[in-house]
């Protein structure tokens, strides 16, 4: 029998278990750090009872946190090189076509294609690098 047509294996159990665990850890820390941000109310008596609690500061707090982790989860995206072959002799996206008909001036792909075979980021392509300037980061 093929592995492909196998009932489920232990290995794959094994797999969905680890990455429920991780996605479960990342959603714990990211609402751990979202809840530092918030500061302490100031009208927290001994008892535990909330006085007056001042929802626009806590707003404030948690939008900043989200900011904070966006940007610095989206920053090192944008920066990322796209192409790991750029520059190498192997790199299957280093290939440009070009024509030319009559008088007319050639026509060619090699300046669209210039970023990623020159080892580009997100951030250098032509039309999405306007759009990454938009994103936090």
């Amino acid at each position: 029998m093929a592995r492909h047509t196998e009932p489920n294996s232990p290995r794959g159990a094994l797999l969905r278990a680890g990455l429920t665990v991780t996605v479960a850890v990342g959603a714990a820390l990211g609402a751990v750090g979202a809840a530092q941000a918030v500061p302490a109310a100031p009208g927290v008596g001994a008892d535990g009872a909330l006085g007056d609690l001042d929802t626009a500061a806590a707003a404030q707090a948690a939008t900043s946190a989200l900011s904070g982790a966006t940007a610095s989860g989206l920053g090192p995206a944008k920066s990322l090189r796209l192409n790991p072959l750029a520059g190498t002799g192997v790199d299957p996206l280093d290939n440009a076509i070009a024509t030319q008909v009559a008088d007319f001036q050639p026509v060619s792909t090699a300046p669209v294609t210039a970023p990623l075979t020159q080892g580009g980021a997100l951030k250098d392509l032509p039309v999405v690098g306007g759009v990454t300037g938009l994103l936090p980061g």
